[in-house]
């Protein structure tokens, strides 16, 4: 993808004493994405997202920042941007943890056939992405980047 397919990636690097250095909550992330969206949509020539595709990469990015919480040891790196606006626009986001685990889809159930609580947010992601990746970091840990399609 060109350089004039992407825009300015969205992070919580800023200058503003209010914002942090990234999301701490998945809160934060939801409304990273949403800013995302909006400042794209902005932008000349920058293809339109309904609000179910909004929804989608809004829910995408609170599972991702939920499983780094509680299952890798925290958010180390988060970034969110807007990719191919003209052409399969999509909101491309990385969070990064402290764990190499791997993320995995949990049964519903356990041995017993009791219900489990949580081990959906992982099976929500892939389904809702159209690409996803996750890599180990040389300084410990991974990095999941996804792409949710905005159309």
């Amino acid at each position: 993808m060109s350089e004039r397919d992407t825009t300015p990636p969205v992070e919580e690097h800023g200058t503003d004493p209010h914002r942090h250095h990234r999301p701490c909550r998945p809160a934060d992330a939801r409304e990273a994405v949403e800013h995302a969206v909006t400042a794209c949509a902005g932008l000349h020539d920058a293809a339109t997202c309904d609000a179910g595709a909004l929804s989608d990469a809004v829910l995408v990015a609170s599972e991702l920042t939920t499983n780094a919480i509680l299952h890798g040891g925290g958010v180390t790196d988060f970034r969110v941007d807007v990719v191919g606006p003209r052409v399969r626009p999509g909101v491309r986001l990385s969070v990064c943890d402290r764990s190499h685990d791997l993320p995995v889809a949990v049964p519903p159930t356990d041995d017993r056939g009791r219900r489990r609580l949580g081990g959906r947010g992982w099976p929500i992601v892939c389904r809702l992405s159209q690409e996803v990746r996750v890599a180990d970091l040389p300084s410990g840990g991974k990095c999941i980047t996804v792409v949710v399609p905005l159309s």
